[in-house]
């Protein structure tokens, strides 16, 4: 079994209406889930959409755990660091940088482990990405800020020296992920450029636009993995 996490891109999205919906108890919350087939579905800001600075993704993961998911596919939303990076276009990060913000299971023992994202799974999104000639980058470092405000202008321009693509959520989940020993692979859609990367102002406007576009093409692939497998 593995589990397909995602959030802002398909929180508009029909694609699991007719899955079945059922609710796990956590040690840090209830967490709503669905499933189908050989596949579970988990959006990470839950039913009444939470901001990402108040998802709680030690429920989510051991939610997943508990349920014996073998690896996670996870679709985040960024904003792109550099130029050449356009929205529109994805990316799966095969690192990331998080040190302020770092969830663990770990709170109460002398546990240490390597974040590593899984490198057979981003090969495998890699492959169905191309074949389906959605414009994919194949690595690329992943910053995690905390959100819920977008990067002030000075903000990003330190940030675009440590990496590629900004986002809130992501490397939350996949350490998370890590420490229970579950594979891990995100595929980011790039919805706009962050505050600053352009000359024209960032506008609110544009992010929800590109949203919505990327939106389809995430859905499409989805669609081709729960109809090809994983």
């Amino acid at each position: 079994m593995k589990a397909i996490v995602a959030g802002t891109s398909l929180l508009r999205s029909s694609l699991f209406k007719n899955w079945d919906e059922f609710v796990v108890e956590t040690p840090y919350g209830k967490v709503a889930m669905s499933r189908a087939s050989q596949y579970f579905f988990l959006q990470r800001h839950g039913k009444k959409a939470l901001p990402p600075h108040m998802i709680d993704h030690r429920a989510n993961i051991w939610a997943l755990k508990s349920l014996g998911v073998e690896g996670v596919i996870a679709v985040n939303s960024v904003g792109s660091l550099k130029s050449s990076l356009r929205p529109g276009t994805f990316i799966i990060p095969d690192d990331f940088v998080s040190p302020w913000n770092i969830p663990t299971f770990f709170d109460y023992e002398m546990r240490f482990t390597i974040p590593l994202m899984d490198a057979a799974y981003a090969q495998k999104m890699h492959h169905i990405c191309t074949s389906m000639e959605a414009e994919t980058v194949m690595g690329g470092i992943y910053i995690q800020t905390s959100g819920p405000r977008f990067e002030t202008r000075a903000e990003v321009s330190v940030l675009k020296k440590l990496g590629d693509v900004v986002g809130m959520t992501m490397a939350s989940e996949a350490t998370l992920s890590m420490e229970y020993g579950l594979p891990y692979v995100s595929l980011c859609s790039i919805d706009n450029y962050c505050n600053g990367v352009l000359k024209a102002p960032l506008t609110m406007d544009e992010v929800d636009m590109q949203i919505i576009i990327n939106g389809r093409t995430v859905e499409a692939i989805l669609q081709t993995i729960l109809g090809e497998g994983f």
